[in-house]
């Protein structure tokens, strides 16, 4: 483990933390209340996702290459049905409800959809266990949890970012939260397919 496998693993995570952090921010945005353990929360789900996706991607071409190959087609189609779903249920839910979350959680952000936004923004970094496929188990994993710890630090700016405008905005956060999550699952789309 050097200096330059180092830099490269968080140079990584901190760009697969994108989508992730864009999330955090629109979830800070739905829920302008939300104390530390609740931003965390979501954090560590968006760090788990990031950090598993990439071994799971060394561990497919370590083994069934092959069949990662077709699923790889349908990362883009499967991020944009998932944070369409979800930022179209946040939309409604800002739309029938004036009034700003008041809980610290973000409306309609249970587990389940926490889970669903983690996979969604993480799917893509599958494909870097390709990148990465010529480390050793140990290095592989070194990778993998340094760039869940940036995609963390990452997402909880995201969060506290969000949470400062969310504040300002009160009742349209939720809507443009969602908005938001809509627009990542398009970009992702796009991107994929013209990319």
């Amino acid at each position: 483990m050097t200096l330059v496998f180092i830099l490269n693993s968080i140079l990584l995570g901190a760009g697969l933390a994108m989508d992730a952090f864009t999330v955090s921010l629109a979830n800070g945005l739905n829920a302008p209340s939300i104390r530390l353990p609740g931003a965390a929360r979501i954090a560590g789900v968006f760090a788990a996702f990031q950090a598993a996706m990439p071994l799971l991607g060394w561990v497919c071409v370590h083994t069934v290459a092959q069949h990662f190959k077709t699923f790889e087609k349908m990362i883009p189609w499967i991020a944009l049905i998932l944070l369409a779903a979800i930022g179209g249920k946040m939309v409604l839910e800002g739309l029938r409800s004036k009034a700003a979350p008041e809980s610290g959680r973000v409306a309609g952000l249970g587990l389940g959809a926490l889970l669903l936004q983690g996979i969604a923004t993480s799917i893509d970094a599958l494909s870097v266990g390709f990148t990465i496929a010529d480390y050793d188990v140990w290095l592989a994993l070194a990778a993998a949890l340094i760039i869940g710890a940036v995609t963390f630090v990452i997402c909880m700016a995201g969060i506290f970012i969000g949470r400062k405008f969310g504040m300002k905005l009160a009742g349209k956060a939720t809507v443009l939260g969602g908005l938001l999550l809509i627009g990542i699952g398009l970009e992702i789309f796009i991107s994929h397919m013209i990319g």
